[in-house]
């Protein structure tokens, strides 16, 4: 299967999407988050209001900075995979597929994010909301790649403890200058790769699943 190709307009919009993130945690973390206005992240950012609310729709979205596309690009890159690759290995490359040189040189927007988000429990439970909704969706696709039922703990399992690798990869990355994000990530998610590679067989009617 053909993987989905990142192009340059995809590139250009995520990198616009990093610079309006990064201008709204620089403004928060120097003038604390409720005396900062999308007229200045913009400004900041070097773009127009209207730009700015062609990627979020509020203050509030580009501290958060969760991507509404990443789930549905992870999600076309796990159905992409080849059919011979695991739902493990599909659910692994995938994920490594979205580590680019942006979000490689992104240590001190994760660090400022980090900062404002612990000032601001609301926007965290937030973030932590929309993560949740990222999981099942890819946990959705896992289960149609392993042709079990959604329902199935497997899917749920795998996509779970993939996320808590990231994060914890993530964190030690922000913090260590000297390894790669995709290697840190990599490393984090073969970790528990043993248990996980391997689909197990689907129980029969009356058996758990």
């Amino acid at each position: 299967m053909n993987q989905p190709v990142e192009t340059l307009r995809d590139r250009k919009k995520r990198r616009t999407r990093a610079a309006l993130e990064r201008a709204a945690l620089r403004l928060s973390a120097e003038k604390g988050y409720d005396h900062v206005t999308v007229e200045e992240i913009a400004a900041e950012a070097d773009v127009s209001v209207r730009t700015f609310f062609n990627y979020f729709a509020s203050k509030d979205e580009a501290v958060i900075g969760v991507d509404p596309e990443t789930g549905p690009r992870v999600v076309a890159r796990i159905f992409a995979a080849p059919e011979d690759a695991s739902p493990f290995e599909a659910y692994r490359q995938a994920v490594l597929a979205e580590i680019t040189d942006d979000l490689e040189n992104a240590r001190e927007l994760w660090l400022l994010r980090k900062d404002v988000l612990t000032q601001r429990p609301d926007l965290l439970v937030r973030m932590f909301t929309s993560n949740a909704e990222s999981e099942q969706l890819l946990a959705d696709a896992v289960a149609r790649r392993a042709g079990l039922p959604e329902s199935h703990l497997y899917p749920r399992l795998l996509v779970a403890a993939g996320g808590t690798a990231f994060r914890c990869a993530v964190a030690r990355w922000a913090f260590d200058d000297t390894v790669a994000l995709g290697d840190v990530v990599g490393a984090a998610l073969d970790m528990f790769a043993t248990g996980l590679a391997h689909v197990p067989p689907h129980q029969t009617e009356g058996g758990a699943s």
